[in-house]
């Protein structure tokens, strides 16, 4: 599954006790060639198409997850705040949902739905998988559109343009695009499903062979941003926010509770250079709250931790320091610029919450 429900995609394993993620999305696309206002085209979920249209959708997410953190970014970097608002889950759930118990009255103050569940439901009563974030919803009917991650977030790239900010980047650029692809065709089952597939190995075997991967693949980036800024390119591309949303979260969780601890990030020096020169580039480390992030960790994976208890560290002030990487070349932004600040009080990460 494609979000930090894991706990219910931990029961899909191999035989030989590998953690396999449960992949089966609701693959809606919303696309541009058809008139705003007009009805989905298709009748197949899955299969249908629905039309840009701003005010109409509401991206449901979560701080916490990893998955839904790419989403946010995105949202963040392209402008589309005002063309998509978002609702924001709290970092706990139960087996049965994310809930929006961080609002007035446990609820989402759009929707006014208190399970993201319910907009599940509402497109496909009795959805027999996990009820994942980032979910994309249709406010008129209150059901969700999809869920299908990456397809979501080359369509806030593509299909969104007319309203993307003036300024906004190229995070999937033409001449680079083989090489994020290629780049995405090893990070994501090494790196970001690596860590969940050592976390939640159920034998020793399936544990120590994630593991490996895991680190041969982070040795491999570690070499490979030694002598240049981002991954692909001389700018941010959507191959740098999948990798950082697995980084910010490695020391503050995957090194201990998912038992990924050869090293930390703040050990090896490239890595930790590009994770604070990201963090502290407009649209990454606006968007992290680490006491959400661990209390959602260590507090619903009670397969992994019994006991609930969230660790009180590690100190994340490093996150801020000089990183020096500009002197590597490139433009974070190419011939794009930076975002303005958080305008939304409601989608600013609380006082504390971050780095500092």
């Amino acid at each position: 599954m494609a979000d930090d429900t894991e706990f219910i995609a931990a029961k899909n394993a191999s035989e030989d006790g590998e953690f396999v993620r449960d992949a089966t999305y609701i693959n809606d696309r919303v696309v541009a060639d058809l008139p705003a206002g007009s009805d989905p085209v298709g009748d197949k979920v899955g299969e249908m198409r629905w039309p840009v249209e701003a005010g109409r959708y509401r991206l449901m997410a979560a701080r916490a997850c990893p998955w839904a953190s790419r989403s946010i970014i995105v949202r963040r970097l392209m402008g589309l705040e005002d063309a998509i608002s978002m609702g924001l889950a709290g970092p706990t759930h139960d087996v049965n949902s994310w809930v929006f118990d961080l609002d007035p009255d446990g609820r989402d103050p759009v929707t006014g739905i208190y399970r993201l569940q319910e907009a599940y439901f509402n497109r496909i009563p009795d959805y027999p998988r996990g009820i994942t974030v980032p979910a994309l919803v249709d406010l008129p009917t209150t059901s969700v559109v999809t869920n299908a991650y990456q397809k979501l977030n080359f369509d806030l790239l593509s299909e969104w343009s007319a309203f993307h900010r003036d300024g906004a980047p190229d995070l999937y650029p033409e001449e680079h695009r083989d090489e994020i692809d290629e780049l995405d065709s090893w990070i994501y089952p090494t790196v970001n499903n690596g860590v969940y597939r050592s976390g939640f190995a159920a034998e020793q075997g399936a544990y120590e062979e994630a593991y490996d991967e895991l680190w041969a693949s982070l040795d491999r980036l570690e070499e490979r941003l030694t002598t240049r800024r981002y991954l692909a390119g001389d700018t941010i591309t959507v191959a740098d926010i999948r990798l950082f949303t697995t980084l910010v979260r490695f020391d503050a969780v995957y090194h201990g509770h998912f038992k990924a601890n050869r090293n930390k990030i703040t050990e090896m020096p490239a890595l930790w250079g590009y994770l604070r020169d990201l963090f502290q580039t407009p649209g990454f480390g606006d968007t992290c709250d680490f006491p959400q992030i661990k209390e959602h960790y260590y507090n619903v994976h009670r397969d992994v931790n019994p006991t609930g208890i969230v660790p009180k560290g590690p100190d994340l002030s490093g996150l801020l320091t000089p990183h020096h990487r500009e002197e590597l070349g490139g433009r974070p932004f190419g011939d794009g610029t930076a975002p303005g600040p958080i305008e939304n009080p409601s989608e600013r990460v609380p006082e504390g919450h971050g780095a500092g």
